[in-house]
């Protein structure tokens, strides 16, 4: 698929700067919102219609917030290639929908370092999800345009302005790499801690 139509939005974010914005431009030219947690608080606060995850799931989010988007209801939605008319055929009957866009930024790990906090406070500073959604969307990037950190936001928004809505293949592909580029630096560092 060339040129993606932006219909359906996933957004889990750990920092915010510039969310409520990029959130509010989508979601004025109608494009859903799905979010966890923190970040559903943050646009429904702002005003923003969205959708939280456990209503997607049809599971709340458990162990401290450690499992929230990792059900096939996320993944499906993400992973399925819209080109393949047999994995719209699996959406459809087990009644998941596509996601269009996934804007996922890491916990700040780094910053956890910085603090200098206690092995088990560490751990818990070890982002599982999100990576899991950034690689996911990541891989599929010929039908999810995947938004790996903050500095995003503009040059998408410009191309969305551009295309009516749609995001072309080779920003798509770019967002990737980003994306990848992003999970690497990131289990290094927490390669780097454990190993120490």
């Amino acid at each position: 698929m060339d040129s993606l139509p932006i219909k359906r939005a996933l957004f889990s974010v750990t920092d915010k700067s510039g969310l409520v914005e990029f959130a509010a431009y989508l979601a004025g030219n109608g494009v859903r919102l799905v979010s966890t947690g923190g970040t559903f608080k943050a646009l429904s606060e702002a005003g923003l219609a969205v959708t939280q995850v456990s209503e997607v799931t049809g599971f709340p989010e458990i162990l401290g917030g450690r499992v929230k988007t990792l059900h096939p209801h996320i993944h499906g939605g993400i992973l399925a290639d819209k080109d393949t008319p047999a994995h719209l055929e699996t959406l459809k009957a087990r009644d998941i929908e596509p996601f269009d866009l996934v804007c996922v930024n890491l916990y700040n790990f780094a910053g956890a370092l910085a603090k200098n906090l206690d092995p088990r406070g560490m751990v818990e500073e070890i982002d599982i999800g999100g990576p899991c959604l950034l690689r996911a969307a990541a891989k599929n990037f010929h039908s999810v345009l995947v938004v790996p950190g903050t500095d995003c936001y503009a040059p998408i928004r410009e191309e969305l302005e551009k295309n009516g809505m749609r995001a072309g293949l080779a920003l798509r592909r770019t967002m990737a790499a980003r994306a990848f580029a992003a999970t690497s630096a990131y289990d290094a560092m927490i390669t780097e801690y454990l190993s120490r």
